[in-house]
Protein backbone atom coordinates (compact mmCIF):
# COMPACT_ATOMS: atom_id res chain seq x y z
CA UNK A 1 0.00 0.00 0.00
CA UNK A 2 2.56 2.36 -1.12
CA UNK A 3 1.41 6.08 -0.70
CA UNK A 4 4.44 7.61 -2.03
CA UNK A 5 3.51 11.38 -3.96
CA UNK A 6 -0.04 11.53 -3.08
CA UNK A 7 -1.78 14.62 -1.97
CA UNK A 8 -4.35 14.74 1.24
CA UNK A 9 -6.58 17.52 3.03
CA UNK A 10 -7.64 17.05 6.49
CA UNK A 11 -10.27 19.66 8.07
CA UNK A 12 -9.98 19.46 11.89
CA UNK A 13 -6.21 19.73 11.21
CA UNK A 14 -5.67 21.46 14.64
CA UNK A 15 -7.44 18.57 16.40
CA UNK A 16 -6.46 15.37 18.13
CA UNK A 17 -7.16 12.94 15.19
CA UNK A 18 -5.76 15.66 12.85
CA UNK A 19 -2.47 16.27 14.55
CA UNK A 20 -1.88 12.25 14.42
CA UNK A 21 -2.59 11.99 10.92
CA UNK A 22 -0.77 14.63 9.47
CA UNK A 23 2.34 12.91 10.98
CA UNK A 24 1.33 9.55 9.52
CA UNK A 25 0.96 10.83 6.41
CA UNK A 26 3.86 13.06 6.36
CA UNK A 27 6.08 9.57 7.33
CA UNK A 28 4.04 8.03 4.23
CA UNK A 29 5.55 10.75 2.06
CA UNK A 30 2.51 12.36 1.19
CA UNK A 31 2.03 16.37 0.81
CA UNK A 32 -0.75 16.93 3.36
CA UNK A 33 -2.92 20.02 3.49
CA UNK A 34 -4.96 21.05 6.41
CA UNK A 35 -7.61 23.12 6.80
CA UNK A 36 -8.07 25.67 9.04
CA UNK A 37 -11.04 27.61 10.42
CA UNK A 38 -10.72 31.60 11.20
CA UNK A 39 -8.18 34.37 10.09
CA UNK A 40 -6.84 34.72 13.99
CA UNK A 41 -7.34 30.70 15.33
CA UNK A 42 -4.56 30.68 17.77
CA UNK A 43 -3.98 27.12 17.19
CA UNK A 44 -2.59 28.30 13.65
CA UNK A 45 0.45 29.07 15.31
CA UNK A 46 1.04 26.06 17.02
CA UNK A 47 0.12 24.10 14.37
CA UNK A 48 2.68 25.34 12.02
CA UNK A 49 5.33 25.23 15.00
CA UNK A 50 4.61 21.52 15.34
CA UNK A 51 3.80 20.37 11.95
CA UNK A 52 5.86 22.64 9.30
CA UNK A 53 5.47 20.14 6.43
CA UNK A 54 1.75 21.05 6.37
CA UNK A 55 0.35 23.70 3.60
CA UNK A 56 -2.79 25.53 6.13
CA UNK A 57 -5.94 27.06 3.72
CA UNK A 58 -8.48 29.00 5.18
CA UNK A 59 -11.95 27.53 4.96
CA UNK A 60 -14.82 26.54 7.07
CA UNK A 61 -17.22 23.72 6.68
CA UNK A 62 -20.29 25.89 6.80
CA UNK A 63 -18.76 27.70 3.83
CA UNK A 64 -19.36 25.96 0.59
CA UNK A 65 -17.48 28.06 -1.33
CA UNK A 66 -14.43 28.30 0.59
CA UNK A 67 -14.55 24.36 0.71
CA UNK A 68 -14.30 24.61 -2.69
CA UNK A 69 -11.41 26.79 -3.23
CA UNK A 70 -9.67 24.33 -0.72
CA UNK A 71 -10.52 21.51 -3.39
CA UNK A 72 -8.94 23.33 -5.78
CA UNK A 73 -6.00 24.35 -3.98
CA UNK A 74 -4.89 21.38 -2.37
CA UNK A 75 -6.13 18.98 -5.74
CA UNK A 76 -6.23 15.90 -3.14
CA UNK A 77 -5.89 12.20 -3.46
CA UNK A 78 -7.84 11.93 -0.08
CA UNK A 79 -9.60 13.74 1.98
CA UNK A 80 -10.39 13.56 5.52
CA UNK A 81 -13.24 14.95 7.74
CA UNK A 82 -12.13 15.32 11.10
CA UNK A 83 -13.81 18.52 11.78
CA UNK A 84 -16.53 18.97 14.24
CA UNK A 85 -18.44 20.21 17.13
CA UNK A 86 -17.10 16.85 19.31
CA UNK A 87 -17.46 17.56 22.38
CA UNK A 88 -20.68 15.86 23.20
CA UNK A 89 -21.75 18.31 26.47
CA UNK A 90 -21.02 21.13 24.50
CA UNK A 91 -23.62 19.91 22.01
CA UNK A 92 -26.38 20.32 24.49
CA UNK A 93 -25.57 23.79 24.65
CA UNK A 94 -25.29 24.83 21.15
CA UNK A 95 -27.41 22.12 19.10
CA UNK A 96 -28.04 24.41 15.91
CA UNK A 97 -24.53 25.05 15.90
CA UNK A 98 -23.48 21.61 16.39
CA UNK A 99 -25.80 20.86 13.43
CA UNK A 100 -24.36 23.39 11.23
CA UNK A 101 -20.58 21.89 11.52
CA UNK A 102 -20.84 18.34 12.25
CA UNK A 103 -24.42 17.25 9.83
CA UNK A 104 -24.17 19.90 7.41
CA UNK A 105 -20.36 20.29 7.00
CA UNK A 106 -20.37 17.26 5.43
CA UNK A 107 -22.45 17.61 3.04
CA UNK A 108 -20.85 20.71 1.94
CA UNK A 109 -17.43 19.08 1.66
CA UNK A 110 -19.20 15.83 -0.16
CA UNK A 111 -20.66 18.55 -2.28
CA UNK A 112 -17.08 20.29 -2.87
CA UNK A 113 -15.73 17.35 -3.77
CA UNK A 114 -18.33 16.43 -6.38
CA UNK A 115 -17.88 19.90 -7.72
CA UNK A 116 -14.23 19.84 -8.28
CA UNK A 117 -13.29 16.22 -8.57
CA UNK A 118 -14.89 15.48 -12.16
CA UNK A 119 -12.65 12.37 -12.58
CA UNK A 120 -13.99 10.91 -9.65
CA UNK A 121 -10.78 9.97 -8.01
CA UNK A 122 -11.50 11.74 -4.77
CA UNK A 123 -11.68 9.01 -1.46
CA UNK A 124 -12.97 10.84 1.18
CA UNK A 125 -12.96 9.58 4.99
CA UNK A 126 -15.86 10.29 7.32
CA UNK A 127 -15.41 10.14 10.83
CA UNK A 128 -18.60 8.97 12.05
CA UNK A 129 -18.93 8.02 16.03
CA UNK A 130 -20.16 5.40 18.71
CA UNK A 131 -22.15 7.85 20.02
CA UNK A 132 -24.47 7.18 16.83
CA UNK A 133 -24.93 3.67 18.89
CA UNK A 134 -26.95 5.44 22.16
CA UNK A 135 -25.78 2.42 24.31
CA UNK A 136 -29.74 1.64 25.17
CA UNK A 137 -30.22 -1.88 26.73
CA UNK A 138 -32.49 -2.59 24.07
CA UNK A 139 -30.17 -2.41 20.65
CA UNK A 140 -26.84 -3.78 22.47
CA UNK A 141 -25.59 -6.62 21.14
CA UNK A 142 -23.27 -8.90 23.13
CA UNK A 143 -19.97 -9.17 21.36
CA UNK A 144 -20.32 -4.86 21.14
CA UNK A 145 -21.59 -2.65 17.98
CA UNK A 146 -20.77 -3.33 14.88
CA UNK A 147 -21.69 -2.13 11.49
CA UNK A 148 -24.97 -3.79 11.56
CA UNK A 149 -26.00 -2.62 14.31
CA UNK A 150 -29.16 -0.35 15.21
CA UNK A 151 -27.99 3.54 15.94
CA UNK A 152 -30.03 5.31 18.60
CA UNK A 153 -27.85 8.66 18.97
CA UNK A 154 -28.63 10.40 22.15
CA UNK A 155 -27.28 13.41 22.29
CA UNK A 156 -27.43 16.49 19.41
CA UNK A 157 -23.73 15.47 18.53
CA UNK A 158 -24.92 11.83 17.82
CA UNK A 159 -27.93 12.51 16.01
CA UNK A 160 -25.26 15.36 13.82
CA UNK A 161 -22.68 12.85 13.35
CA UNK A 162 -25.33 10.39 12.10
CA UNK A 163 -26.83 12.57 9.11
CA UNK A 164 -23.13 13.26 8.43
CA UNK A 165 -22.59 8.92 8.32
CA UNK A 166 -25.90 8.49 5.90
CA UNK A 167 -25.44 11.73 3.62
CA UNK A 168 -21.91 9.83 3.05
CA UNK A 169 -23.23 6.49 2.36
CA UNK A 170 -25.73 8.37 0.14
CA UNK A 171 -23.43 10.56 -2.28
CA UNK A 172 -21.20 7.01 -2.54
CA UNK A 173 -24.71 5.42 -3.71
CA UNK A 174 -25.79 8.02 -5.75
CA UNK A 175 -22.51 9.79 -7.53
CA UNK A 176 -20.18 6.75 -7.44
CA UNK A 177 -18.07 8.39 -5.52
CA UNK A 178 -14.97 6.78 -2.77
CA UNK A 179 -16.68 7.36 0.79
CA UNK A 180 -16.13 5.47 3.80
CA UNK A 181 -17.19 6.22 7.11
CA UNK A 182 -15.05 5.23 9.84
CA UNK A 183 -17.49 4.36 12.87
CA UNK A 184 -14.62 5.24 15.74
CA UNK A 185 -15.65 4.50 19.49
CA UNK A 186 -13.75 6.77 22.13
CA UNK A 187 -9.36 7.28 21.37
CA UNK A 188 -7.79 9.25 23.68
CA UNK A 189 -4.32 10.11 23.74
CA UNK A 190 -1.71 13.06 25.08
CA UNK A 191 -3.66 15.75 22.26
CA UNK A 192 -7.10 15.08 23.49
CA UNK A 193 -8.23 18.42 24.44
CA UNK A 194 -8.43 18.70 28.50
CA UNK A 195 -12.83 19.49 28.16
CA UNK A 196 -12.36 15.77 27.73
CA UNK A 197 -12.20 13.63 30.48
CA UNK A 198 -9.70 11.42 29.95
CA UNK A 199 -7.28 14.03 29.11
CA UNK A 200 -9.39 16.15 32.23
CA UNK A 201 -8.29 13.44 34.36
CA UNK A 202 -4.79 12.79 33.47
CA UNK A 203 -3.62 16.91 33.64
CA UNK A 204 -5.79 16.88 36.56
CA UNK A 205 -3.59 13.96 38.49
CA UNK A 206 -0.17 16.06 37.12
CA UNK A 207 -1.35 19.23 38.64
CA UNK A 208 -2.29 16.93 42.40
CA UNK A 209 1.01 15.62 42.23
CA UNK A 210 2.66 18.34 41.49
CA UNK A 211 0.69 20.45 44.11
CA UNK A 212 -0.97 22.66 41.58
CA UNK A 213 -4.14 21.81 42.08
CA UNK A 214 -6.20 19.83 45.04
CA UNK A 215 -9.14 17.83 43.46
CA UNK A 216 -10.90 17.70 40.19
CA UNK A 217 -14.64 17.81 39.40
CA UNK A 218 -16.37 15.29 37.36
CA UNK A 219 -19.93 14.42 36.56
CA UNK A 220 -20.96 10.97 36.32
CA UNK A 221 -17.91 8.50 37.26
CA UNK A 222 -20.25 4.77 36.02
CA UNK A 223 -20.47 5.09 31.99
CA UNK A 224 -18.36 2.59 30.54
CA UNK A 225 -16.43 3.37 27.75
CA UNK A 226 -14.49 1.11 24.97
CA UNK A 227 -11.27 3.50 24.97
CA UNK A 228 -7.98 2.86 22.93
CA UNK A 229 -5.16 4.99 21.86
CA UNK A 230 -5.86 8.19 19.14
CA UNK A 231 -2.36 6.85 17.26
CA UNK A 232 -3.59 3.42 16.68
CA UNK A 233 -7.02 4.30 15.31
CA UNK A 234 -5.51 6.86 12.54
CA UNK A 235 -3.86 4.29 11.20
CA UNK A 236 -7.24 2.46 10.08
CA UNK A 237 -8.45 5.67 8.87
CA UNK A 238 -5.80 5.30 6.19
CA UNK A 239 -6.03 1.78 6.09
CA UNK A 240 -9.75 2.17 4.90
CA UNK A 241 -8.98 4.44 2.23
CA UNK A 242 -6.40 2.03 0.63
CA UNK A 243 -9.12 -0.71 0.01
CA UNK A 244 -10.41 -1.95 -3.24
CA UNK A 245 -13.68 -1.04 -3.02
CA UNK A 246 -15.22 1.72 -0.17
CA UNK A 247 -16.78 0.25 3.11
CA UNK A 248 -17.91 1.22 6.56
CA UNK A 249 -16.05 0.20 9.60
CA UNK A 250 -15.47 -0.16 13.14
CA UNK A 251 -12.71 1.17 15.04
CA UNK A 252 -12.73 -0.43 18.84
CA UNK A 253 -10.73 -2.40 20.92
CA UNK A 254 -13.73 -4.79 22.28
CA UNK A 255 -13.70 -4.32 26.44
CA UNK A 256 -14.61 -1.23 28.03
CA UNK A 257 -13.73 0.59 31.21
CA UNK A 258 -15.45 2.66 33.45
CA UNK A 259 -14.59 6.38 34.43
CA UNK A 260 -13.60 4.76 38.01
CA UNK A 261 -11.07 2.42 36.45
CA UNK A 262 -9.33 4.83 34.44
CA UNK A 263 -9.40 7.01 37.88
CA UNK A 264 -7.83 4.23 39.34
CA UNK A 265 -5.19 3.76 37.07
CA UNK A 266 -4.40 7.39 36.69
CA UNK A 267 -3.93 8.40 40.67
CA UNK A 268 -1.85 4.67 40.90
CA UNK A 269 1.00 6.44 38.45
CA UNK A 270 1.13 8.95 41.35
CA UNK A 271 1.37 6.41 43.72
CA UNK A 272 -2.41 7.24 45.11
CA UNK A 273 -4.40 4.49 45.63
CA UNK A 274 -7.30 6.09 46.98
CA UNK A 275 -8.65 8.69 44.58
CA UNK A 276 -12.05 9.15 46.32
CA UNK A 277 -10.88 12.42 48.61
CA UNK A 278 -9.84 14.03 45.33
CA UNK A 279 -12.88 13.46 43.24
CA UNK A 280 -15.75 15.80 43.48
CA UNK A 281 -18.97 14.98 41.59
CA UNK A 282 -20.68 18.39 40.32
CA UNK A 283 -24.01 18.31 38.55
CA UNK A 284 -22.92 21.10 36.35
CA UNK A 285 -20.99 17.96 34.39
CA UNK A 286 -23.89 15.74 34.19
CA UNK A 287 -26.13 15.40 30.61
CA UNK A 288 -29.59 15.74 30.01
CA UNK A 289 -29.28 12.19 28.39
CA UNK A 290 -25.85 10.19 29.39
CA UNK A 291 -24.94 7.04 27.42
CA UNK A 292 -24.18 4.30 30.05
CA UNK A 293 -22.16 2.04 28.00
CA UNK A 294 -20.24 1.29 24.53
CA UNK A 295 -18.76 -1.71 23.33
CA UNK A 296 -17.10 -1.95 19.98
CA UNK A 297 -16.78 -5.33 17.49
CA UNK A 298 -13.88 -4.65 15.49
CA UNK A 299 -13.77 -8.08 13.72
CA UNK A 300 -14.47 -6.88 10.34
CA UNK A 301 -11.58 -3.95 10.63
CA UNK A 302 -9.23 -6.15 11.91
CA UNK A 303 -9.93 -9.11 9.05
CA UNK A 304 -10.33 -7.09 6.18
CA UNK A 305 -7.84 -4.02 7.11
CA UNK A 306 -5.60 -6.04 9.21
CA UNK A 307 -5.82 -3.16 11.84
CA UNK A 308 -5.10 -3.82 15.58
CA UNK A 309 -5.08 -1.45 18.00
CA UNK A 310 -1.41 -1.56 20.18
CA UNK A 311 -1.72 0.27 23.05
CA UNK A 312 -3.63 -1.34 25.80
CA UNK A 313 -5.86 0.71 28.17
CA UNK A 314 -3.50 0.72 31.15
CA UNK A 315 -0.53 1.92 28.94
CA UNK A 316 -3.03 4.88 27.07
CA UNK A 317 -3.46 5.83 30.86
CA UNK A 318 0.23 5.84 31.78
CA UNK A 319 0.55 7.29 28.08
CA UNK A 320 -1.71 10.28 29.01
CA UNK A 321 -0.21 10.74 32.76
CA UNK A 322 3.59 10.84 32.18
CA UNK A 323 2.76 13.10 29.02
CA UNK A 324 0.98 15.50 31.39
CA UNK A 325 3.46 15.53 33.70
CA UNK A 326 6.14 16.28 31.94
CA UNK A 327 3.64 19.18 30.21
CA UNK A 328 3.50 20.66 33.57
CA UNK A 329 6.86 20.23 35.27
CA UNK A 330 7.71 22.93 32.38
CA UNK A 331 5.14 25.13 33.03
CA UNK A 332 5.84 28.32 35.47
Amino acid sequence: MSATSKRALITGITGQDGGHLAALLHGKGYEVFGIIRGQHNPRRLITQQEFPYVTLIDADLTDSSSLVRAMQVAKPDEVYNLAAISHVGYSFKNPQLTADVTAKGVLNMLEAIRLTDKGGNVRFYQASTSEMYGGLEYNRPEKGYDEQSTFHPRSPYGVAKMYGHWITQNYRESYDMYNVSGILFNHEGERRGVEFVTRKISNAVARIKLGKQDHIELGDLWPKRDWGYAGDYVEGMWRMLQQDKPDNYVLATGETHSIEEFLTLAFAEIGITDWKPYVKQNPAFMRPAEVDLLLGNPEKAERELGWERKVDFPGLVKLMVTHDLTVEETKI
